[in-house]
C-alpha cells in the first residue's frame, strides 16, 4: 500500500513548464500541484531519482501569469499512462519566489 508522505499541503495548479536538468535539454511539460517545498508534473521522458535542475512554470496571481524558476531535485519518478508524473523538491528558494508561491497556495 502507497502512503502519502507529503508533509505540506498542496494546491492543483495546471500550468506550462519547462524543465532543465543539469547536463540535458530542456524537456516541456505541465504542472499538476504546488506546495511551499515542491510540485509534481507530468513530462513524456523518465528523469531518476535525485537529479537535480531547474524548473520553470507559469504562476498565475491577482490576474497575471509569471514566470517561476526553482533550483530542484527529483523526488520520484512514476510512470502513468503516457508520461511520467515526476515529483521535484525545491532547493534553496529565493525569499520573492517563496512569497509568490505562498501568496497563490492562500
Amino acid at each position: 500500500m502507497l502512503v502519502d508522505q507529503r508533509q505540506t499541503t498542496r494546491k492543483i495548479m495546471r500550468a506550462k513548464a519547462m524543465v532543465v536538468m543539469d547536463g540535458m535539454s530542456p524537456l516541456p511539460g505541465r504542472t499538476l500541484d504546488i506546495s511551499l517545498t515542491g510540485l509534481s508534473l507530468t513530462l513524456g521522458n523518465k528523469l531518476p531519482i535525485g537529479q537535480a535542475g531547474h524548473v520553470s512554470f507559469e504562476l498565475f496571481l491577482d490576474g497575471k501569469a509569471q514566470i517561476i524558476t526553482c533550483r530542484s531535485n527529483v523526488s520520484y519518478c512514476i510512470f502513468s499512462g503516457d508520461d511520467f508524473k515526476i515529483g521535484f523538491q525545491f532547493v534553496n528558494l529565493e525569499l520573492s519566489v517563496l512569497t509568490t508561491i505562498t501568496k497563490f497556495l492562500r
